[in-house]
Formats: structure tokens, sequence, C-alpha cells
């Protein structure tokens, strides 16, 4: 130990240079530790403590510890002390070096979740990571300057107001997800700027520093006041989630009061257009008193037709549930009477509507070139889906897909059951739950069976995997692409089995 650090009454006072100077700390808490210096023989000041006190010392010189002395500290402190040193409480340096001298004099004190100590680390550091959560979701940019300008020309600007220190500590969050931006977060805590190559950090910032509206959010109120499902909203939990004193930087909040307000009538309309849905008890009566081949519109599918060309006639008349009435056509399967390999997807979509062919819009274009990545020729194969009519919402010009839901599914289970035992293949992959659903007779959760090699009701070999639109719907541009060279492996050990 060094003599300056035995002196009694003897005060160390250390500057650190900006407010999550963690590194600045962790040098100087190493050499004063090393001298066996007592937590109440130092100060930690930042710059706002430094500017805020009238008395305040500049740094004194560290003591000199023996050079044989030596000691380490555990992971776990490092991370939590760094994450705490981002809280805004004044004397958070202070206290982590108090925490430091007592972890080296008790080596078990991470471990004692009821220290008061500990408590208030674990305190610091869930505040710390629940301001970083609430940045990540609600900081809005705004578009400034030219209004017709394109992403990359135009620059966009951000006001947030955190209640700690995590601006830059959150930086690397941002530039992963708007790469492609120009942008700017201002806080009263500091700024970062990102130019979508090099990331540069600022002072403080005012409120009006950044500007009050752009064009896009009239487009984004109309949205969120779409998408606001009051059958759904709890108030307090929202609120929780949500506090207030952020609504003011977000432009869809002003709609929040009305909204809640109105949510009772909404609800109430909601339920009123919902059709109504058979008891629990209504499939087990249907199945011990109804026939297999009678829907609950009381058509009877056509006698099994003997070949597909047949099959397919029949089904462009096909009235066995609702979904025929809004769509424009059967979507019937596509493919050699005579494939070995069978895809099953989940129902046409907005262009197989139209065109009344399967697997032709932006998610068949995807399944058609993982098919040849994986040395599966397409020609061979015959597709189809488990719903042959396209099941939508209008919304505007557009129609929005629905999922089917069980009767659905089962009704049409009777054409896909037809197809399956008139082409009789060596293996049926099933592209997503519906179609797994559709083949297996039971709910399938796909993330937890996928890969696997599954019997059908009628004995078949099932192969489980995804939809391709699935994929199309994924935004993260990293993940996307591992999850297609996933789906391309699954095709690739589709055509394994079909070799083997």
């Amino acid at each position: 130990m060094s003599e300056k650090a035995r002196q009694f009454g003897e005060q160390f006072t250390v500057s650190l240079e900006s407010e999550t100077d963690f590194v600045g700390w962790r040098a100087a808490a190493r050499a004063l530790a090393l001298a066996g210096t007592p937590s109440s023989a130092v100060t930690f000041l930042t710059p706002s403590a430094t500017s805020q006190s009238l008395f305040a010392e500049a740094s004194s010189p560290l003591p000199r510890p023996d050079d044989d002395v030596t000691f380490s500290i555990s992971k776990v402190f490092v991370q939590k002390a760094e994450t705490a040193s981002h809280h805004s409480d004044p004397d958070r340096y202070n206290f982590l070096y108090h925490l430091l001298v007592r972890v080296l004099d008790e080596p078990n004190l991470m471990k004692i979740a009821s220290d008061s100590d500990i408590r208030r680390l674990e305190a610091m550091v869930k505040s710390v990571r629940r301001d970083a959560h609430k940045m990540h979701a609600f900081v809005r940019f705004r578009k400034i300057g030219d209004a017709d300008a394109t992403e990359d020309d135009g620059r966009y600007v951000a006001w947030f107001e955190p209640d700690h220190f995590i601006v830059e500590r959150e930086a690397g969050f941002f530039m992963r997800r708007f790469a492609q931006m120009n942008w700017s977060i201002l806080t009263p805590k500091g700024s970062i700027h990102w130019d979508r190559e090099t990331l540069s950090v600022g002072p403080p910032a005012k409120r009006s520093d950044a500007p009050a509206d752009d064009a896009t959010e009239e487009l984004w109120r109309t949205y969120f006041s779409n998408i606001f499902n009051p059958a759904r909203l709890k108030v307090k939990a929202m609120q929780a989630e949500m506090p207030k004193k952020y609504w003011k930087n977000m432009p869809e909040a002003a709609l929040i009061p009305d909204l809640i307000a109105g949510a009772e009538n909404r609800a109430k309309a909601m339920v009123a257009a919902m059709p109504t849905i058979p008891p629990p008890t209504h499939a087990a009566i249907r199945e011990r008193h109804w026939s297999a081949e009678m829907d609950d519109t009381g058509e009877t599918p056509p006698p099994p037709a003997d070949d597909l060309e047949s099959l397919r006639k029949q089904s462009e008349t096909c009235r066995l549930c609702p979904l025929h009435e809004p769509a424009t056509q059967t979507v019937f399967g596509e493919g050699p009477a005579n494939a070995r390999l069978v895809f099953v997807g989940e129902q046409p979509g907005d262009k197989e509507d139209i065109a009344g062919k399967p697997f032709i819009g932006p998610a068949g274009q995807l399944f058609d070139a993982t098919l040849e990545d994986a040395g599966i020729d397409r020609s061979t194969v015959y597709v189809t889906n488990a719903v042959k009519h396209f099941k939508f919402q209008p919304r505007g010009k557009f129609r929005l897909h629905q999922k089917p839901n069980g009767d659905e599914i089962q009704t049409c289970r009777w054409w896909l059951g037809q197809e399956l035992k008139l082409i009789d293949p060596d293996l049926t992959v099933a592209l997503g739950a519906t179609a797994a659903q559709s083949l297996l007779g039971r709910s399938v959760a796909v993330t937890k069976e996928r890969g696997q090699l599954l019997e059908s009701r009628e004995g078949q070999r099932v192969f489980i995997t995804v939809h391709p639109s699935f994929l199309l719907r994924i935004p993260d541009e990293k993940r996307k692409a591992e999850e297609r060279d996933r789906f391309r492996d699954d095709m690739i050990a589709v055509r394994e089995l079909m070799a083997a």
C-alpha cells in the first residue's frame, strides 16, 4: 500500500471526463482499490456535479499501489457496474466504488440478493434497461428539409427525454435499425448523429431544436387509429408500458384519449359484427351424428372424381363454405398427376385468386427460387393449398389476407384429400401451420415440429416447414437472410428424403 493511502484522513477526488466515463472510473477505482483506499476517502465527480459545486476540487494524484499487489473481480460485477454507470443518480460512481471495496472483501456478495447495496445496484440496472427499452419504443423521427426528398437524401430528427444517460449507449440499436438514413436523436442528456457511415456524439439539446411535425404524421395517425383494438384495451397496463411523459413526443398520442373514450362503443360494434361461434360441443355432436362429407352449409361434396382434371372441374362450382362468395374463383392445385412430391400451402393470395393458379405471387416466386437452389425440379412437383378460395378483408383498394379458421380448413380438406388420393405421392410437404393442420388433423406449432417427418391421417409421409410468405414478412434483413438459408436447407432435406 502506498504511503499516501496509509495516511489517516487522506482524501482523493477523481474528476471524470463525462457522465458515462466508466472507463475512467474503472481505471481510477482499480488504482485506489489496489492501494487499499477506503470508499470514505474517495469522491468521484462527474461534469454535472463539478459544475454545480462551488467548492469542487481538481482531481487528486492517485495513490500508487505496490507492484506485487493485484486483484480480480467478477465479470458480473463489471457488467452491472457498467450499466449502472449510465444511471442519473449523481452519487452512482461513489456508490460503485463503495460496492467494489465490499466485493473485494466479500467475494460472494454479488450472490446475496437481500443485501441492501446489491438491491440498490439491481434497481439501478433495471431502471437503465427499462429506460433503454422505452427509447427503442418511443423515439419518433421527423423529416426536416425537403419533404419530397428521398430517404437517402433527407434527414430525420427525433426528440427524446430519457431518465438516464443512455443516449450514446443505445446508439448501436438505431445505427442497425436505421442504417440507411441520415438521422439525429436530440435529448437533454446528450445527442447522437448518424450520416450512414459515422456516428458522432453531441452536447445536450433543447426541445425547440427538434422539428414539431412533418408531412407523414397524418398518415401515421390514420394507421394508428385503424389498428387500435378496443377489445384489448387495458388503460393501466398501457400507461405502465407507455407513460404519459412520452406522449407529447409521439404523433399518435393525441388520438389516445378519444380512442379510450370510444373504446366501449367500438368494442360493442366489433362484437355485433362477429359471426356466431358454435359452442364447444358442436364439433363433438357433428362428429357423432353428421356424415363426414357434410359441411355446416348443408352442401354435400360431389362423388369422388377419377382423375385430377375432373376433380378440378368439380371444384370450380364448390359451395361447401362461404369463402366462395367474395373470391374470384377456385384456385386448384397444379402439377403432374403422377408427382412423387407434393407441396401444400395455406390458401391462394391476391394474385393467385385473380389468375386462378397457385404459387405465382411474391411468396410463390421465392418458393420457386428456393426449389431451384435446393436442386428440386419445380416442373416435377405438384403444388396446391389447404384452402382453395382466397379469404381476405377489403381495405380501400387492397385485399388483406385473412387466416382461414378451423371449420374452413376442415371443410376444404375434402378437396385436398381427393387430390392426394389421386396423386398418391411419396412425400407431402406442409408449408406452414394451416397446411400442417389440414394434413395432420390437429394444430401444429411449426417452430417446434419443423423439419420432422410425420404421418398424415391417411398414412402418408408429411414433412413440416414454414410457408415462404413468412420469410417475406421478416423486417430485419439479417434475420430474413438467415431464415431463407434455413428454408433452403429444409428443401435440401426434402430432396434427400426423396432420393432415399
